[in-house]
């Protein structure tokens, strides 16, 4: 007989939320991770006091009221809100596009004289259905943004022209004529208190976990321990990749800690230009407002550069490419899964999908009503 009801593969925010739920339902759960820590990519380790997003920035917001109520269970969340900066050449504007940065693009001070140059902008723009993702900017914000703002940036996260990127990626770009520098906007949002570790470590209290352990390296033992198998690793990885392999763009970071209070005023300073060849700088203390845990002030600071690169097996999948070809690909993987018995996928990995964090958890919780 199996020893439990549900193994569930991957100590993310989606493994941890169905363990916590099926723990509770009164189910016997083992949670398996092949990293050395829990919590997937929104691990935060603490360096000099810092609470630092190993792997990228991680800021929750959600419009879900059960989400936050579900999180708040497990952390209390401080008030930061995202507020980017963008940098063009030394040239500083804010994110998202509001009155900000139309005033320091066009030299505009009233919401009407923003939306004449935007409409002035669009006019010059390509007619008609937009064919790639420039062409849809084009249309969204004219030519002075795209150029400063969009292209260099973009061309970097995604390694091709935008003349080559499909349309949807940016087909809603947020512009407003408000001085409002939130970039989420939405009614719930923050940092947890103490980083997002504590907060799954506290999901996944007192259920059994075994970190360094790869499921799909010894599949058939793993199997026979339970009768159900929750499974939030690459979807193409568990089938081998016969059908192919999904492509994903990945990153790499460049972290360092350094000596002074301050590096760049704000937690995050996108490079919008070609030139740079990073995309972004986290400056990690600013998710706390420079604070430690217990409200003292940080006396240095710890930085991470994102470099934006191709992905290939072995390395970290971050961004699913969601073009017609991967997308149908995935489709195929997804119709493999559906014919396979006593497993259930989900997560952005086993869902091909670029889930923000509130929708990783709505999706493991609908999962966990649906089977329990």
């Amino acid at each position: 007989m199996a020893k439990y009801d549900y193994l569930i593969v991957g100590a993310g925010l989606y493994g941890a939320v169905f363990a916590r739920q099926a723990t509770d339902a009164g189910k016997k759960v083992m949670v398996i991770e092949k990293r050395p820590h829990i919590a997937g990519n929104v691990y935060t380790k603490e360096v000099e006091g810092i609470h630092v997003h190993v792997y990228g920035a991680h800021i929750f917001h959600t419009t879900r009221e059960n989400v936050w109520d579900y999180v708040n269970r497990f952390a209390r969340f401080n008030h930061f809100v995202n507020a980017p900066v963008a940098n063009y050449h030394g040239e500083l504007f804010s994110l998202p596009f509001n009155m900000y940065t139309f005033n320091k693009m066009w030299g505009v001070t009233t919401p009407q004289e923003a939306a004449d140059k935007l409409a002035e902008q669009r006019r010059a723009a390509p007619v008609g259905e937009p064919q790639n993702l420039e062409e849809q900017a084009l249309q969204l914000v004219g030519r002075d943004i795209y150029e400063k703002l969009v292209r260099g940036y973009t061309e970097k996260q995604w390694g091709r022209p935008c003349t080559e990127l499909p349309a949807f990626i940016i087909r809603r770009l947020p512009l407003r004529l408000t001085f409002d520098n939130n970039y989420f906007n939405a009614p719930y949002q923050g940092i947890p208190e103490g980083g997002y570790t504590r907060m799954v470590a506290n999901m996944l209290d007192g259920i059994e976990v075994r970190l360094n352990t790869d499921y799909l390296a010894d599949r058939a033992k793993w199997d026979a321990l339970a009768d159900r198998v929750v499974y939030t690793g690459p979807i193409d990885a568990f089938f081998d990749y016969r059908l192919g392999t999904l492509q994903y763009r990945s990153v790499r970071f460049e972290t360092e800690t350094l000596d002074m209070p301050n590096f760049q005023g704000n937690a995050a300073v996108n490079y919008t230009d070609r030139e740079t060849p990073f995309t972004r700088i986290i400056e990690h203390k600013w998710f706390t407002f420079g604070k430690d845990d217990n409200g003292n002030d940080l006396p240095k600071t710890v930085i991470s550069r994102e470099y934006s690169r191709e992905w290939t097996v072995g390395q970290e999948p971050y961004y699913p490419v969601n073009d017609s070809e991967n997308n149908a690909l995935y489709q195929a993987y997804k119709k493999l899964a559906d014919q396979t018995p006593n497993v259930l996928f989900g997560g952005r990995l086993g869902e091909y999908a670029y889930y923000d964090m509130d929708a990783v958890i709505a999706a493991a919780l609908d999962a966990a009503d649906s089977e329990l």
